[in-house]
């Protein structure tokens, strides 16, 4: 019998650890850190070809500020699926697994047992005695499945000492954030541990809108959810519950998992899952190493040389350097916390800036002007807007503009170029089959991005 999976991928989380590549608007599972595919796109490859598993489209679970970007990443793998729009969301879909075939392998066998009405977690097996990890500990044999174990309990990110011992003893494995189970074992799960927050979702789902490809919860109802873990709210329960027959709880049960699995949560872990060279060190982009070891550099335009270091790691982007010993990159998070004290948006977005028609590039700056570098995908289009404080000069590098200037629509060329006066209504669009590019120089008193007044929007902004 073929079973039906529903892949839902939770894609939130702001992964400050890996500042400066990962922002809070441009989150880490958007980028493409290991190989070609971003993570949030290499969590739905990998569960593609499941043996014995028909699959639906995924559903991702994003927040509202990522949801045109995850929308784009999908459509470049063909796929549509569903895009639910969440107020608040933690739970990042970032994690690296390099074995796919030892992934679906064990992730087949859950299935399994999860079509048997059983709530399935996969335990990674430990190599090291991680304080970063909560850890799950198994218990007895679960009926014949192989390797299969009851949940004894989970624990929560334990110090070194605990860590060594629990690696010792040899019957925990690391807290993975996995999860397999029908969606009516989960519902009545939910039911008898956490009815308010069942409840809540429940009136916030009933409540929500599809506003194009994208369903929308109710934000007011949903806010008002009680916070809480899976682990805390229901697993925790399920597995306390083993011995307890008056709670009809399902069996919790944890599989082992040994895949390659990193959740990237930092710089080194990053430098532990990439190709090295013998000496130890990773280098993407333009980079010379000379006398180097155990050195992570990744550069997304300027070179990057380095002489005589070790155990470094150094990033490069247009408007942000990093560079950290290795040992103490889970502290980037405190940069990222002196930046927004002080208001910096290098805490939260990139000089490039992705927008649902393309993307813009802040090339240059400063006291009432800026240069922007364009780029309009086919078919895409801007809002009709207008602009309180700032006047706009458009140049036409490649492809066709259609331009709205007050009460006039005209096309623009190649080496073409017009003028948008403060305070007329305008709009551009991309009417042909390539990519629009263009450069715009915007002058005025006040050149911020909350100086738009949009009158029309195809994208619901």
């Amino acid at each position: 019998m073929t079973i039906l999976l529903q892949p839902v991928i939770l894609s939130g989380g702001s992964g400050t650890r890996l500042w400066p590549l990962s922002r809070e608007k441009y989150p880490k599972q958007l980028l493409s850190l290991v190989g070609d595919d971003s993570l949030l796109q290499a969590t739905v490859r990998r569960v593609q070809g499941l043996p014995g598993v028909e699959l639906t489209e995924p559903m991702v679970v994003c927040n509202e500020e990522y949801r045109f970007v995850i929308a784009e990443q999908l459509r470049l793998l063909h796929l549509s699926g569903t895009v639910v729009l969440e107020p608040c969301v933690v739970m990042p879909a970032d994690h690296v697994i390099t074995d796919v075939t030892a992934f679906q392998k064990v992730v087949s066998a859950g299935a399994v047992l999860a079509d048997q009405g059983a709530v399935v977690t996969f335990g990674i097996t430990p190599d090291a005695p991680e304080t970063g990890y909560g850890y799950i500990q198994a218990g007895a044999p679960y009926a014949d499945a192989n390797n299969a174990r009851l949940i004894a309990r989970f624990v929560e990110k334990p110090n070194l000492a605990t860590a060594q011992s629990y690696l010792t003893e040899g019957s925990y494995s690391w807290n993975s954030g996995l999860f397999m189970m029908r969606a009516s074992v989960w519902l009545s799960a939910m039911g008898i541990c956490r009815a308010d927050i069942l409840a809540t979702c429940q009136a916030a789902w009933e409540q929500g809108q599809t506003d194009g490809e994208f369903v929308r919860v109710d934000k007011a109802i949903f806010t008002q959810c009680p916070s809480d873990s899976i682990d805390y709210a229901v697993m925790e329960r399920i597995a306390s519950s083993a011995s307890q027959d008056s709670i009809t709880l399902p069996p919790g049960v944890v599989l082992p998992l040994s895949a390659g699995w990193s959740d990237v949560g930092a710089w080194d872990a990053l430098w532990q899952v990439l190709p090295k060279d013998s000496n130890g060190n990773v280098s993407q982009g333009d980079v010379l190493l000379h006398d180097c070891e155990n050195t992570l550099a990744l550069s997304e335009g300027r070179l990057i040389a380095c002489v005589g270091v070790s155990d470094l790691v150094v990033v490069e982007t247009a408007d942000a350097i990093l560079v950290s010993h290795k040992d103490k990159t889970q502290d980037v998070k405190k940069i990222v916390d002196q930046l927004k004290a002080q208001g910096r948006s290098e805490s939260s977005i990139h000089r490039k800036v992705f927008r649902p028609w393309g993307w813009y590039d802040g090339v240059d700056a400063g006291e009432r002007f800026q240069v922007k570098r364009i780029v309009v995908k086919p078919g895409g289009t801007l809002s009709l807007q207008m602009h309180h404080h700032r006047a706009e000069h458009w140049i036409v590098v490649s492809g066709t503009a259609r331009v709205t200037c007050g009460d006039k629509s005209f096309l623009l060329s190649e080496n073409q170029s017009t003028f948008i006066p403060l305070g007329t209504t305008h709009r551009l669009e991309n009417p042909g089959r390539v990519a629009l590019e263009m450069i715009e120089v915007q002058s005025g008193s006040y050149l911020g991005e909350d100086d738009i007044v949009r009158f029309e929007d195809a994208y619901g902004r």
